[in-house]
């Protein structure tokens, strides 16, 4: 006797449908975000370099006009130096009567030496290194399949600061190593003209988002600081490897893991310095008067000197914080499921928050701060997770 099919209405039908409907949505919404930003990173590291040609282009012709018609006025200039001819200053501030400081050639030598020639092969080793560790341990995922229920982890005005900084980092990073190896990499592919036009780019959209990012550094310290303080369960997750080497088993862990905790100080440490390195080399180029109570600080009196050691300090740490970057980005975008999640919408799922933070996820649990799939409201204070 042939068995009897059960016959679905059509309201249950219809919610199955949607309830597909609405997870195949939020899968290509979460594809869509991932493409778009890794989009736009690489097209500003692409396109960048291209808005050079323009401004190269469009000024060839005045250029080679103006080289025509007259001598080099900086031959003349350096001959009369040489020849010891007096001249006249209009430049005020610190060593304005200096006109040679003879410790300049030692700052070349170390920044387009060891700083120019060994420093950036971190970054490379770095992304080798990451790229060797997701072949061999690939991507943590999620143990159990999401139920659609979701706790809010970050706030709006934690995720502008984010992405202002981030977005920031990426572009002072691809300027500033244009500037310091640029000559290397990029003559043979854009020519010294193209890489002329490119560096001047590339120092005035450092120097304008320079700012920007110190502020954004400043504002990471102000809201973050409470949830970065050491606490017990850190040494034992520093142990576990942070779980990224058994995926079958993830340490404890408060809202911050010991590694997000590590990566914020060393915002607040390295990150400040390369902050306030940035700023003593422009601020005596711009004309800011440095107040007469920090000129004693490092760095920030605004002589040659100050300014030549800050920008060994800025441009050896920048290349560090860039290698140990490219772990924080993998971490939040291809290392982690879910991840990325957060920070893109403000709320992570609860599957998520249990594996990776569960100690904070308990509580957020049991306050009633879950919210439950397809509606904006909360659980019940003491409602248990989902498996």
């Amino acid at each position: 006797m042939d068995k009897q099919i059960p016959q679905l209405d059509a309201q249950t039908i219809k919610a199955v449908v949607d309830e597909h409907n609405a997870k195949v949505s939020k899968r290509r919404r979460r594809h869509r975000i991932v493409f778009w930003s890794l989009f736009t990173i690489l097209g500003l590291a692409i396109a960048l370099p291209m808005v050079s040609y323009t401004s190269h282009w469009m000024g060839a012709n005045a250029v080679a006009q103006e080289a025509a018609a007259s001598a080099n006025p900086r031959s003349n200039y350096w001959r009369a130096v040489k020849e010891g001819v007096a001249g006249y200053s209009a430049v005020s501030g610190p060593e304005s009567g200096v006109l040679i400081q003879m410790n300049g050639t030692g700052w070349q030598q170390l920044r387009d030496g060891p700083i120019a020639q060994k420093l950036p092969w971190a970054i490379a080793g770095s992304a080798v290194l990451l790229l060797l560790f997701h072949l061999i341990f690939g991507k943590s995922k999620l143990t159990h399949s999401k139920s659609g229920r979701k706790i809010k982890r970050w706030s709006w005005l934690d995720r502008l600061v984010h992405w202002v900084t981030a977005i920031s980092f990426i572009a002072l990073a691809i300027t500033g190593l244009s500037m310091l190896i640029g000559k290397t990499l990029l003559i043979p592919v854009l020519g010294k003209a193209g890489f002329a036009a490119w560096a001047q780019v590339s120092m005035q959209a450092h120097n304008v988002l320079g700012p920007v990012f110190s502020v954004g550094i400043v504002s990471m310290i102000v809201l973050w600081v409470w949830y970065n303080f050491p606490s017990k369960v850190d040494m034992a997750w520093l142990k576990a490897g942070g779980g990224m080497f058994n995926k079958n088993k993830h340490p404890s862990a408060g809202r911050m893991n010991a590694g997000e905790k590590i990566w914020f100080w060393l915002l607040a440490t390295l990150g400040v310095v390369v902050c306030l390195t940035g700023i003593a080399m422009v601020a005596p180029i711009y004309g800011i008067a440095i107040p007469d109570w920090a000129q004693n600080l490092p760095w920030l009196a605004g002589t040659r000197a100050d300014m030549q050691q800050a920008n060994l300090i800025h441009a050896g740490l920048g290349i560090v914080w860039t290698a140990i970057a490219l772990g924080h980005i993998y971490i939040g975008t291809a290392g982690t499921e879910g991840a990325f999640e957060g920070m893109a919408s403000g709320y992570v799922s609860e599957e998520w928050a249990l594996q990776h933070h569960d100690l904070w996820a308990e509580k957020m649990i049991a306050n009633g701060k879950v919210i439950e799939a397809g509606s904006g409201s909360t659980a019940a204070a003491g409602t248990t997770a989902a498996t």
